[in-house]
């Protein structure tokens, strides 16, 4: 007898931050893994490109791009469940290039939906974002938390889950919408606060470009994010629902940089660059999730919660960043938007 074990999966942002890691786990965990990646004539599979052989080889990569129906209907065709990461996810750029952003994020959460009625797909999980709630207004937040976009990226990500959701009332499409708070790690982009700080006191800087260090966030760990993935995809109770992930425990971004500091054994001076500072109208000041729905359907548990968890999640996330050359991939001087 098979198990879902053996029917294949499609990650789409496969070549991302959790994207990366999600495939990793799923190879890990001995599901059978297609990867959507973003093609470039370069022929680079982003963070695919580091995994480990045992993994790489284990993998159906497939390049392409969101915003096309048709390379998108192709990828999601004889697969069993489609695990879809694949967005614009930068804050700072959605407001100069928010028509990228409608286009990628919410035209390309239609074509995997069209695909998945197409193709007869039985899981479909959407990634959702915390941001979609704008400025907490209790804590902890519930998936009933009123929505509001307070920039073009939350709006369109807003789009895209109210999609995935008329898809499951309309056609009866068995979609999960998972929504992860803030998530670091190993391989997270410099735009990010966490890789922000390390990188530039790893490059022996001690003054700390930063914009607002007041806003407070629930920090998962990645492996906590991919596992919860895996979570949805074993739980058929988790159909229909919107889940969140979080710690439910909130750091500001004043005490993130000093856990760093005192991670990498060092002292630094943090110094507010106005370019890096969102509208004030913009800026979602707190966020920290209630994750005990997502907790009871499927079993789920982050492993790195509390202060404990954070920092040992830190730690992991210090020793990736300067180990191997991995720095030299970053540019810390560099504002990345």
């Amino acid at each position: 007898m098979s198990s879902i074990q053996d029917k294949k999966i499609l990650v789409t942002g496969a070549d991302g931050f959790i994207g990366s890691h999600l495939v990793e786990r799923l190879v890990q965990e001995g599901w059978q893994v297609r990867a959507f990646v973003f093609y470039t004539s370069f022929g680079t599979w982003g963070w695919l490109d580091t995994l480990p052989a045992d993994v790489l080889n284990n993998i159906e990569v497939i390049p392409g791009d969101i915003r096309d129906p048709n390379g998108v209907a192709e990828a999601v065709r004889g697969c069993f469940a489609v695990l879809h990461l694949a967005a614009l996810i930068g804050i700072p750029y959605s407001y100069i290039a928010p028509d990228s952003y409608v286009e990628t994020n919410i035209k390309g959460t239609l074509n995997i939906l069209q695909a998945a009625r197409q193709h007869g797909t039985e899981r479909i999980v959407h990634t959702s974002t915390s941001e979609v709630y704008g400025t907490a207004r209790f804590i902890p937040m519930t998936e009933e938390h009123p929505l509001s976009a307070q920039s073009p990226y939350a709006a369109t990500k807003i789009a895209a889950d109210q999609l995935a959701a008329s898809y499951a009332c309309s056609f009866g499409l068995p979609v999960t919408i998972l929504r992860p708070f803030n998530t670091y790690g190993p391989r997270q982009s410099n735009r990010a606060v966490i890789p922000t700080v390390i990188t530039q006191i790893a490059a022996g800087n001690r003054r700390i470009v930063l914009g607002n260090t007041a806003p407070v966030r629930d920090f998962n760990y990645v492996l906590d994010t991919a596992d919860a993935y895996l979570a949805v995809l074993r739980a058929e109770q988790s159909v229909g629902q919107t889940l969140q992930t979080g710690t439910g425990t909130g750091f500001s971004i004043l005490e993130t940089v000093q856990a760093i500091a005192n991670v990498m054994r060092t002292e630094v001076k943090i110094v507010q660059s106005a370019e890096r500072l969102r509208p004030s109208a913009s800026e979602v000041m707190r966020l920290v999730a209630d994750s005990s729905r997502l907790q009871a359907l499927t079993g789920w548990r982050p492993r790195y919660a509390g202060r404990e968890g954070f920092l040992r999640g830190l730690e992991e996330t210090v020793q990736w960043f300067t180990t191997s050359g991995n720095l030299k991939k970053y540019a810390p001087q560099r504002y990345g938007i």
